[in-house]
């Protein structure tokens, strides 16, 4: 088990000299401690010897606000680090579900990274993400919807997001992916060079508290989700 410090609503890994620097947004309520909900996926990270910096949030409405404060908490992050060990590489960037669209929607455009991992994206309307929403809006007369929306999300990527070296995944059993909506807005941009990676598993494939060997016997679509993840960070790696 790797040992966590928490900087700035930022769970942070630091082994003595990183190689690289992992910046990861999860999904909705599963960044609320994101070092237990990606546990499986982090450590494996964390064996190659790379810095992790996964910030810690609840959902709500304006995610462009979120996502401006996820950019500012990584920086902190990051210069906090550096003032220990020295100079670091460009970070890589990890998304997963709502995770993916707070990076995109990142002030800096995505400049300041390597590239963008982004697993499962999903951009819904807040009414299909959030059960019972569109009878109370409508009993209350209420106009709730995020901020931006689905469509002006995808205008402000293809407007202001500068990152070409972007890799999509998505997995097989998955309705709630809409990487392919991604990959087509990501691709109408010059100089683009994003690719998508289909994969087995769904919507929470990436989700994993980890589980010791006798339990992975026991279950053996444990051991499926294990691969899988062994799959992603393969994917992570190659970039770093």
């Amino acid at each position: 088990m790797i040992r966590w410090r928490r900087i700035n609503n930022t769970s942070c890994y630091w082994p003595p000299r990183p190689k690289g620097i992992i910046e990861i947004i999860g999904g909705s309520y599963f960044s609320l401690k994101p070092e237990i909900s990606y546990r499986r996926l982090l450590e494996m990270i964390s064996l190659q010897n790379i810095a992790i910096h996964a910030w810690n949030y609840a959902p709500n409405f304006d995610h462009q606000v979120q996502a401006n404060q996820a950019w500012k908490s990584f920086r902190v992050c990051r210069k906090k680090l550096e003032t220990r060990i020295g100079s670091l590489p460009l970070s890589l960037r990890i998304g997963h579900s709502l995770g993916c669209k707070l990076h995109l929607l990142s002030p800096d455009g995505g400049r300041n990274s390597k590239a963008l991992i982004a697993l499962s994206f999903n951009n819904f309307t807040a009414k299909n993400s959030i059960p019972f929403l569109g009878k109370v809006s409508t009993k209350l007369n209420m106009n709730t919807e995020f901020s931006p929306s689905p469509n002006e999300t995808m205008k402000l990527i293809f407007k202001y997001y500068e990152q070409p070296n972007n890799l999509l995944i998505s997995f097989s059993n998955d309705n709630l992916d809409q990487s392919n909506h991604l990959l087509t807005c990501l691709q109408k941009r010059s100089q683009d060079k994003s690719g998508i990676l289909k994969l087995d598993g769904n919507h929470l494939t990436p989700i994993s508290t980890g589980l010791s060997d006798k339990l992975k016997d026991a279950f053996p679509n444990t051991q499926a989700k294990a691969k899988v993840i062994g799959e992603i960070v393969h994917a992570i790696l190659k970039w770093l």
